[in-house]
C-alpha cells in the first residue's frame, strides 16, 4: 500500500489542516472598506439635489449589523473623522453622527439581541434618515418641508442601497475569514 504525503493530500479534510486566518485581512478588510466607501462620493456626479447615499455610513452600519461584535462602539470617532475630511460636511458632524449611530445600534442590540434582516434594515433606515436630516441641519441648511422633499430621493436610495451593501459586506466578511496555510 502506498503511503500518502500529508502535505499533498487532496481529500476532503487535508486541504484545511494547519490553516489559520490572516491577521492582516481580519483587521484591514472591515476598516479599509469603510474608509474606501467614504472616498466614493468623489465620483463625478452632478445633480441639483443630493442623490448619492452616504456610503461610509452605509458600510459602517452594514459591518455593525452583519457582524455585531466586530466593530467596537468607539469606531465611530476615527471613521467619522475620516468621513468629515472628505464629505464636505462641517468638521465634527460625521464624528458625532457615526458615534451616535453606533451607540444607538448598541442599545438596539442590548434590547433585541436576536433580530432578523428586516429589523436590521429598519434600524439602518432610521439611522440613515436621522443622519441625513441632522447632517442637513449641521451644514447650515434650513430644515423646511421643501428641503425634506428634496432630501427624499437620497433617503430612498440610501435605504434601498442598504441590502446590496449588506450582502457585499457579508462577501467581504467571508473573504476576510479565508484561511491561509501556516508554514511551520
Amino acid at each position: 500500500m502506498e503511503q500518502l504525503n500529508p502535505r499533498s493530500r487532496s481529500d476532503a479534510y487535508g486541504s484545511r489542516i494547519n490553516r489559520d486566518h490572516s491577521p492582516l485581512l481580519l483587521y484591514i478588510v472591515p476598516w479599509g472598506s469603510i474608509l474606501l466607501a467614504c472616498l466614493l462620493p468623489f465620483l463625478p456626479l452632478t445633480s441639483a439635489i443630493p442623490i448619492l447615499p452616504p456610503l461610509g455610513l452605509l458600510f459602517l452600519l452594514a459591518w455593525r449589523l452583519v457582524r455585531p461584535g466586530l466593530m467596537p462602539v468607539w469606531a465611530g470617532f476615527p471613521l467619522g473623522l475620516w468621513n468629515d475630511l472628505f464629505s464636505g460636511q462641517p468638521f465634527g458632524c460625521s464624528i458625532l453622527l457615526f458615534s451616535v449611530a453606533l451607540l444607538a445600534i448598541e442599545a438596539v442590540e442590548a434590547r433585541f439581541p436576536w433580530r432578523s434582516f428586516r429589523e436590521n434594515w429598519i434600524t439602518a433606515g432610521l439611522v440613515i434618515a436621522v443622519f441625513l436630516v441632522v447632517g442637513m441641519a449641521f451644514s447650515g441648511g434650513e430644515v423646511t418641508f421643501i428641503a425634506l422633499i428634496a432630501l427624499g430621493p437620497q433617503l430612498l436610495l440610501s435605504i434601498l442601497a442598504f441590502p446590496p451593501i449588506a450582502r457585499l459586506v457579508a462577501g467581504l466578511d467571508r473573504f476576510r475569514l479565508v484561511r491561509i496555510r501556516v508554514v511551520g
